[in-house]
C-alpha cells in the first residue's frame, strides 16, 4: 500500500498542475488582487493532461489509475475509467475493489486520483492458495512422517509388553530385542534384559533350592518311616524300641538342624536377619575361632597356624564368627593327615583382608564356581554329616556385611578362602 500511496500522490500533483499550469501569485502584504489574472479555466468535458502526463493514466495499467475532478458539485473532468469507480450510497459486492485519496485544490476544485487493488486482491489470493497447497503438504507429509517416526518409537515399548507379558506367563527365558532400540530405550530395554535374567537366575536358584530341600529331607524322613514301620510289624523287646527310638531321634535332629540352616538362610536372603554394626577385633575373633575348633585340628592331626595382627572393623562380631569356623571346620575336616592350616589377616586398600589356606587336595577346577551353591559338595564323600549349606550361609553373611568371600584352589596342593570386609 505504501507503493500505491507514493503513485496516487505523483498522480494527484500532476492532475493539480494541468488543471493550473500557472498558479497565481499572492499579491504583496497590503495590495490588492486587481491587477492579477485569474485562474486557467476549461469549459466543462474539455479538459484534458497534457501528452507529458498521459501516461501516468494508461488504460493499459494493470492498476487502472483515475481521476475525477468536481468543481462546485459537478463533474468537472474525469478519466474514461473513472465512471466505474463513481458511486453513491453502499458498494455493491461486486463493485472493482479500489484505492484513492481526495482532496481540494486551492483554486475551490475537488479532485479524487484512485487505482484498482485488484493486482494486489489477485496476488494475494494467488499467494493464500500457494500458502494452503504448501500447508496441504507439509500437512500431509507431516502426519505420515510423524507416523512413521511414532510407529518407529513404539515398536520397541511394544517389544518390552511383549517380553513382559510373555515372562510374566512363566517363561523367563525371554529377552527384549535390543538391536531395534536406540538411546533411553535401549538403555531400560537392556537394564530390562539384566533384570529378566537375575529373575531367571533367582528362580532357577529357587527351583533347585527347593528340590535339593526336600532331597536332603527325604532321607531322615525315610529312615523314620522305616524304623516305625518295622517296629509296628510285630512285638519287639523294650531294648528294640528303644534302638529304634534312638534312630528316629538322630533323623529327627537332623531334620531340625536342616530347617533351622533353610531358615536362617531364608531370613538372610530376605534382609530379615540382624546384623550388628559394633567395633570389634577382627584378629581377636578369629583367635577365638581358632581356639574352638583345635580339638577337631588335634584329632585330625592337623596343624593351625595363625597370624593375627589386632585388625578393628564394625559388624557382627557373631557373624563373623560363624564364617570364620565353618572356613577353619572345612580347612580341618578335607586336609590330609598331619597336614596344616593356616589363618592370617591384614588390612589392605581399606579392606579388612582374612585368609584360611589349607595344604590338603584341594577342589577340582570345575567344582570352583559352584563351592557357595546350595546343597552343593564337590566331593561325595563330603555327604557324611553335612548339608552343603556352610559355605553357602558364610557367603550369605558376608555379602550381609557389604563384602566379599573369594575362593582358590589346586588340586594336591590346597585351597585358599579369602574374605573381605570392609572396616
Amino acid at each position: 500500500m505504501t507503493w500505491l500511496m507514493t503513485n496516487l500522490e505523483q498522480r494527484f500533483a500532476a492532475v493539480a498542475e494541468a488543471l493550473h499550469p500557472h498558479p497565481p501569485e499572492r499579491p504583496p502584504p497590503g495590495q490588492t488582487p486587481n491587477n492579477i489574472p485569474p485562474p486557467q479555466t476549461f469549459p466543462p468535458g474539455q479538459f484534458h493532461l497534457p501528452p507529458q502526463i498521459t501516461f501516468l493514466f494508461d488504460s493499459r495499467d494493470p492498476h487502472n489509475f483515475y481521476f475525477v475532478v468536481f468543481r462546485g458539485g459537478e463533474i468537472y473532468a474525469q478519466t474514461t475509467n473513472a465512471q466505474a469507480y463513481i458511486y453513491s450510497g453502499e458498494r455493491p459486492q461486486h463493485y472493482p475493489r479500489m484505492f484513492d485519496i481526495a482532496r481540494p485544490l486551492p483554486s475551490g476544485e475537488f479532485v479524487t486520483v484512485g487505482c484498482s487493488t485488484e493486482p494486489e486482491f489477485q496476488e494475494l489470493k494467488s499467494a493464500a492458495w500457494k500458502l494452503t497447497i504448501a500447508g496441504a503438504v507439509i500437512l500431509v507429509f507431516g502426519l505420515a512422517g510423524g507416523w512413521w517416526f511414532v510407529s518407529r518409537a513404539l515398536r520397541p515399548i511394544e517389544n518390552i509388553s511383549a517380553a513382559a507379558a510373555k515372562i510374566s506367563a512363566g517363561d523367563l527365558s525371554q529377552r527384549i530385542n535390543t538391536a531395534e532400540t536406540e538411546s533411553e530405550l535401549g538403555k531400560l530395554a537392556s537394564v530390562l534384559n539384566s533384570t529378566f535374567a537375575r529373575l531367571d537366575a533367582a528362580f532357577a536358584q529357587q527351583k533347585q533350592f527347593a528340590s535339593d530341600a526336600a532331597h536332603e529331607l527325604r532321607t531322615p524322613v525315610s529312615v523314620m518311616l522305616t524304623q516305625t514301620q518295622t517296629s509296628l510289624n510285630r512285638e519287639r523287646s523294650p531294648a528294640e524300641y528303644r534302638e529304634t527310638l534312638e534312630a528316629c531321634q538322630r533323623a529327627a535332629q537332623r531334620m531340625r538342624k536342616l530347617i533351622g540352616v533353610l531358615l536362617e538362610l531364608a531370613r538372610l536372603d530376605a534382609g530379615q536377619e540382624p546384623m550388628k554394626r559394633m567395633k570389634f577385633d577382627l584378629s581377636r575373633t578369629a583367635q577365638d575361632c581358632v581356639e574352638l575348633i583345635r580339638p577337631l585340628a588335634d584329632e585330625r592331626q592337623v596343624k593351625v597356624n595363625s597370624e593375627l595382627p589386632p585388625l578393628e572393623i564394625t559388624g557382627d562380631s557373631g557373624r563373623i564368627a560363624q564364617v570364620i569356623t565353618n572356613l577353619l571346620t572345612n580347612a580341618i575336616q578335607y586336609n590330609n593327615p598331619d597336614g596344616e592350616v593356616r589363618i592370617t589377616a591384614h588390612l589392605q586398600a581399606g579392606a579388612a583382608i582374612l585368609t584360611v589356606r589349607d595344604n590338603g587336595a584341594g577342589i577340582a577346577a570345575e567344582d570352583l564356581p559352584r563351592v557357595f551353591e546350595r546343597f552343593y559338595r564337590a566331593d561325595k564323600s563330603r555327604s557324611s554329616g553335612n548339608n552343603g549349606l556352610g559355605l553357602a550361609i558364610s557367603k550369605a553373611i558376608v555379602d550381609a556385611h557389604g563384602g566379599a568371600i573369594e575362593v582358590s584352589s589346586t588340586e594336591n596342593v590346597g585351597t585358599i578362602f579369602t574374605v573381605r570386609l570392609p572396616v
